[in-house]
């Protein structure tokens, strides 16, 4: 990098440069860029001054690899504190993972099937979205993945539930703050936007992959957003004229949020449930990876061994999950509009 060694010369650096060398491990594009040769001439005569460029001009430059070692040196020696904080925190959710695996296993399919259309009714009230159900879950039985699909639910149930049970209340909040609102924005935006392999990454390096809360953590930070942003939305949409006449009747904040805000808020509220079930279960599929049973298993089999009919059949049943748990929660989200409008 002809230009930037004449920089620093001009700028009285050379001794400064002169020094200084890298401790991080050689990336596979720099062993290979010394087999065959440094290329120099190459490149752009006035490359962009990244870390990388700079580095090749001036050795005191960190270089791109120097940053990446830094963040996981950084990241391993907090590893052991962070652990000992969070594995008392979490070691609940593996067992209420294992504990909801064991009895979806336990429960015979002709008590299970039941129950599971009998909730699909009580949500719904329904009949084509019950029929529907049934027959999606005696198909999955048909073709022998009942045991795993029932092992995807059962994941659902639980990562669902305490997303909703985390996520109503932090909503609330939030509606109550625009403090606490602007701060937990960009977390919620990182969480929404971050790819969900990612997700797995630093949780691989906390957990043993033979705990269930390694992918139970995963699934719980992609899945909750919705819930929180639409139950702060919809808190926040409530009409002001029924806050105000609600404070005329000389009701407390509690009162009003119990009897007022929440009601008005549920639809919203129940959009958020809908999506986080939906976002439940996608990532339910990734976290296969790191061994979380079900479907996905399945579908990494497909990938792995080249088994094409493995992995569509596997793809079919949880598409056939997708479309049960959106059906119940959009079935029930309309009863809640209709209690709503006729309230």
């Amino acid at each position: 990098m002809a230009f930037y060694e004449g920089l620093f010369r001009v700028l009285g650096l050379e001794e400064w440069c002169g020094t200084g060398a890298s401790d991080a491990p050689l990336s596979m594009a720099d062993l290979l860029a010394q087999s065959a040769g440094d290329g120099a001439g190459s490149g752009p005569a006035f490359p962009f001054p990244s870390l990388d460029n700079l580095n090749e001009s001036c050795g005191n430059f960190a270089q791109t690899r120097d940053l990446t070692k830094g963040l996981e040196d950084a990241f391993l020696s907090a590893k052991d504190s962070i652990k000992a904080v969070l594995d008392p925190i979490t070691q609940p959710l593996s067992w209420l993972l294992d504990g909801a695996l064991w009895m979806f296993a336990v429960i015979p399919w002709f008590i299970m099937i039941p129950i599971l259309v009998a909730i699909a009714w009580w949500a719904s009230r329904s009949i084509a979205v019950t029929v529907f159900v049934t027959f999606a879950i005696l198909l999955l039985a048909f073709v022998d993945h009942y045991a795993v699909a029932m092992q995807t639910l059962s994941i659902i149930f639980v990562c669902t539930g305490i997303s909703i049970l985390l996520g109503v209340p932090t909503g609330i909040a939030m509606s109550k703050s625009d403090r606490l609102q602007k701060a937990l924005v960009p977390v919620l935006d990182l969480l929404q936007t971050l790819p969900t392999f990612v997700y797995l990454i630093p949780l691989i390096f906390l957990f043993s992959v033979t705990e269930s809360k390694l992918y139970g953590i995963a699934i719980i930070l992609y899945a909750i957003v919705p819930v929180i942003r639409l139950t702060d939305l919809g808190i926040r949409l409530v009409d002001k004229d029924v806050i105000e006449a609600a404070n005329a009747f000389g009701m407390s904040s509690n009162q009003r949020l119990a009897k007022v805000e929440l009601p008005l808020a549920l639809p919203n509220i129940m959009a958020g449930v809908n999506q986080t079930i939906m976002m439940s279960l996608a990532m339910v599929v990734i976290a296969s990876l790191v061994s979380a049973p079900g479907l996905g298993v399945n579908v990494l089999r497909g990938i792995r061994n080249l088994e094409l009919g493995v992995g569509i059949v596997a793809g079919i049943g949880i598409v056939l999950l997708a479309v049960i748990l959106d059906r119940v929660s959009k079935a029930a989200l309309s009863r809640v509009d209709m209690t709503h409008k006729t309230h």
